[in-house]
C-alpha cells in the first residue's frame, strides 16, 4: 500500500529532514531509527538526500535558485526551498517551515 504523503506523520517527516539539511547543515539525516547521508549534486552542488518513509524511496532535493519557477525566486529571496519526490512525481515542497502538498490548489506559493 502507498504511503499517505498528506498525513501528519509524512509532514513531520519531511520538516524535519528540511530543517537537518537547510537549516541545521547536517551531514546526514536521521528519520526514526535510520539515518542518511545528505549529498550534493554534481553540476550545482543542490543538498540531496534519499531517505524511506514507510518503506517508500522519497528524495529531498535543495531547490536550484538558478531555474525560473516561483519557487526559484523565493530561493533567490534566501528563502530555504526543498522539494521531496517519490516515484519520480513531486510530492511536496518545504519552504521556510511551511508544507506545500502537490495537488493542493494552491501549490505555489502566493
Amino acid at each position: 500500500m502507498a504511503p499517505d504523503f498528506r498525513s501528519a506523520a509524512f509532514d513531520e517527516t519531511v520538516l524535519s529532514a528540511w530543517r537537518q539539511v537547510l537549516v541545521d547543515s547536517a551531514k546526514r539525516v536521521t528519520v526514526g531509527d535510520d539515518s542518511y547521508p545528505v549529498r550534493r549534486t554534481a553540476k550545482h552542488k543542490l543538498a540531496q538526500v534519499d531517505f524511506q518513509f514507510e518503506g517508500t524511496p522519497v528524495r529531498g532535493l535543495e531547490q536550484n535558485p538558478q531555474t525560473k519557477s516561483r519557487w526559484a525566486q523565493l530561493a533567490r529571496k534566501g528563502s530555504k526551498v526543498m522539494q521531496f519526490l517519490s516515484g519520480g512525481r513531486y510530492v511536496a515542497v518545504v519552504y521556510d517551515g511551511k508544507i506545500t502538498h502537490y495537488g493542493d490548489k494552491q501549490s505555489e506559493p502566493g
